[in-house]
């Protein structure tokens, strides 16, 4: 098998996080709890009605296209997509076909082909004896990307796929949840002994990273497994059985001609020059820091990678963490403390209590992060206050105040504290006497208790070394 080059083309759609539909003006709300409720003569295909284009929904596409570096059209036009399936009430798919809005572009190392804008189907719900079909999500504006095939393994694939998602929830075009429907991938798949490309097999709506990886992980299986035993792969679409972990046969695969594409007499064509807000320059002003800059300006902070991508990975995660920067004056001390706490403290607080980011406080955050950095407190005492500082705003030098918190790095407060404990740990001061220097830590230790974590650790450390060596 390792004779075998894999060989992967992705077509990903998204839902776009628009206030309207498509081509109407229903609300794009394909979850509303009372199905064929956002509905309406145009998104039903009554007779006589005509669409009208989505401004929001092509700006939109315009800034993905942006942001992946791909070529804007100045010209573009929308086509008819011929077939006809329960959930399409037209019998046609308004669709692009020779002029998509964008075209090229490189998003995680992979070279995209093309993105264009059509509109979502609706959603059939199937019983043992009828079928329904809930039209909410008929006319949703739906963007399908479509990469070229350059991806080389299952891994890659999921890769590229959660790279995608990030960037749709970073702009703010999709929430691109694939459990609800809001972003589905498509796998083109093929083998190849040679240099040249095997007879490709499409698997369809993939619903999560993971069904991505293993159904190209077992198709790929399936096709050397075919050719080695001396058969032929068809080229097809198929479907994924979770639940069975394989893919199985649905249609022969159609081509372009099939659809009978051509373009859509009711839509005017698009004539990007002549518009000035989808200009290169207003597009570019209206984007928004991009994930791949979002990692440069974070590793020019001195961050960890593996932190950097924890917290750009949800778009509320790092817009706290963003606010919490620039309240620290990017002090880039404090932006490592606020990382290692958000990473870890922060989020195991959100997780244990369901708290939200509605409910935190960059700016208390910050000055938490600020008191540690310039010895105020200690990070014992500092993570002891995140709960309180972080949601529910509190003042972090006012409450380690109150608690008498605040670090005590006088040698005169310090000293009589010493001295009692070691007056108590005899076993230790013995030990630590004898050679044993990590009784030194459990002295230090007991003298954080005593204080509540409030003192000095160097400071008493130097205490406790003055007087065991003096007795």
């Amino acid at each position: 098998m390792s004779e075998y080059t894999t060989t992967v083309g992705i077509e990903v759609h998204a839902e776009l996080k628009t206030k309207s539909k498509m081509f109407c003006g229903c609300p794009n709300n394909p979850h509303a709890a009372a199905e064929n409720s956002n509905v309406c003569p145009v998104c039903m295909a009554h007779p006589g009605t005509l669409p009208t284009v989505n401004q929001e929904a092509v700006a939109l596409l315009l800034e993905i296209g942006t942001a992946i570096g791909g070529e804007l059209a100045d010209y573009s036009e929308f086509d008819r997509k011929n077939y006809f399936y329960p959930d399409i009430p037209k019998a046609y798919q308004i669709s692009q076909y020779a002029y998509p809005f964008v075209s090229g572009g490189e998003l995680g190392g992979v070279a995209i082909t093309r993105i264009h804008l059509e509109e979502d189907t609706a959603r059939s719900q199937h019983a043992d004896d009828h079928s329904l079909v809930d039209f909410n999500r008929a006319g949703v504006p739906l963007m399908e990307l479509v990469t070229e095939p350059v991806i080389h393994s299952a891994e890659a694939a999921g890769k590229f796929a959660r790279e995608l998602q990030l960037l749709l929830r970073t702009l703010g075009a999709s929430d691109a949840n694939m459990e609800r429907g809001e972003m589905r991938v498509e796998a083109n798949i093929s083998v190849s002994a040679t240099d040249t490309f095997g007879t490709k097999v499409e698997v369809k709506n993939l619903n999560s990273f993971k069904s991505v990886e293993q159904a190209i992980a077992f198709e790929t299986k399936r096709q050397i497994e075919l050719l080695e035993s001396g058969g032929t792969v068809v080229q097809e679409t198929r479907g994924w059985d979770e639940n069975r972990g394989k893919t199985f046969s649905q249609r022969v695969k159609e081509s372009a001609d099939d659809y009978r594409y051509f373009p859509d007499p009711d839509i005017p064509k698009f004539q990007r020059s002549s518009l000035p807000d989808f200009s290169d320059e207003a597009l570019r002003e209206r984007m928004p820091e991009t994930p791949t800059e979002k990692r440069e300006r974070y590793a020019a902070l001195g961050l960890a990678a593996d932190q950097v991508e924890t917290i750009i990975a949800v778009p509320e995660r790092e817009r706290f963490f963003a606010a919490a920067v620039q309240a620290s004056k990017e002090d880039k001390a404090a932006v490592k403390t606020l990382s290692n706490y958000l990473t870890s403290d922060v989020l195991g607080l959100m997780e244990t209590e369901e708290l939200t980011f509605d409910d935190a406080a960059s700016e208390p955050f910050a000055a938490l992060a600020k008191m540690v950095g310039a010895g105020d407190i200690t990070s014992r005492v500092a993570k002891d206050l995140l709960r309180e500082v972080v949601f529910a705003g509190r003042d972090p030098h006012a409450l380690a105040d109150e608690r008498g918190l605040l670090q005590q790095s006088s040698e005169a407060d310090l000293l009589p504290i010493v001295q009692t404990i070691i007056a108590e740990q005899e076993t230790a001061v013995a030990e630590y006497k004898a050679g044993k220097e990590a009784s030194l830590q459990f002295l230090i230790g007991q003298g954080m208790k005593a204080t509540k974590g409030s003192a000095n650790p160097g400071v008493l450390a130097k205490l406790l070394k003055e007087q065991l060596d003096a007795a």
